[in-house]
């Protein structure tokens, strides 16, 4: 099912909705891109909430179709980053106002998602976040690195990506990784808000603005991040990462990894 676009006076909300948790998956990727793909046709001048559905904002990599991915050959994973990593630069760059509406759990690949985008408000009770890639075995992109320090600032992001702790949002916001915490019911109000400060007639200016801003880490990107993460590939499919995947299935489905 295609995500959802409602207008919300000059503002467009889009809702997530591609399975029950908006697991991260090759149709997931497709109906993001397809999403601004028609926000750049129908809705060029608009702000953007990003938002989900239910309790989940994202869950993340979908490990049922990403740990046999590892198991595989290293030319496919490298295929499939490209495309992933696709994803995120679009949603990181994309030149409108973009305001995350974090309305429940955010994890791993899901967090990055809310984090990319230039705002994030989150509800104030009921959600956890947190990056537990290395934890499980996936070692975290460096591109994706590089984008949670723009977001984060460095501190913030070496601890979340390296120790995989899970935080509330009272403690994800003393930490700066969600700007504001508003009850569930003011959420998509509050996010409509901030999305629509920037005036109709100076978006161009905004967009223009965020470009400078970004320079930085998208040179990082480019000259660094990149280059490194040529390494993905065989650290996603080395044996000791085949074992933790195995593991933490065993723990998550209480059953055998079938790959």
């Amino acid at each position: 099912m295609s995500w959802t676009i409602e207008r919300r006076g000059r503002v467009a909300v889009v809702t997530m909705n591609t399975n029950p948790v908006n697991a991260q998956n090759r149709a997931f990727f497709a109906d993001l891109h397809e999403a601004f793909d028609r926000l750049e046709r129908d809705h060029p001048e608009c702000p953007v909430v990003l938002t989900g559905t239910g309790a989940r904002f994202s869950a993340g990599l979908d490990l049922g179709e990403h740990f046999p991915l590892f198991a595989g050959d290293e030319a496919d994973v490298a295929s499939w980053f490209q495309d992933y990593r696709a994803t995120n630069m679009r949603l990181f760059t994309y030149p409108r106002p973009t305001v995350a509406a974090v309305n429940g759990h955010a994890f791993a690949g899901g967090l990055i998602t809310a984090a990319v985008c230039d705002y994030r408000v989150s509800v104030a009770e009921g959600a956890r976040f947190g990056l537990n890639e290395v934890p499980i075995g996936i070692p975290m992109p460096s591109v994706y690195v590089r984008m949670l320090a723009y977001a984060w600032g460095d501190p913030v992001a070496a601890r979340t990506c390296l120790l995989g702790e899970i935080f509330s949002p009272a403690q994800a916001h003393a930490l700066g990784m969600v700007h504001e915490l508003v009850p569930a019911d003011d959420l998509l109000e509050r996010a409509v808000a901030v999305a629509g400060m920037t005036p109709q007639e100076c978006i161009g200016q905004y967009a223009f603005t965020k470009r400078a801003c970004q320079s930085g880490a998208l040179r990082d990107i480019m000259e660094l991040a990149d280059p490194l993460d040529k390494e993905l590939p065989a650290g996603m499919t080395s044996e000791q990462a085949r074992h933790a995947h195995r593991r933490y299935w065993q723990q998550l489905k209480g059953s055998q990894a079938p790959w």
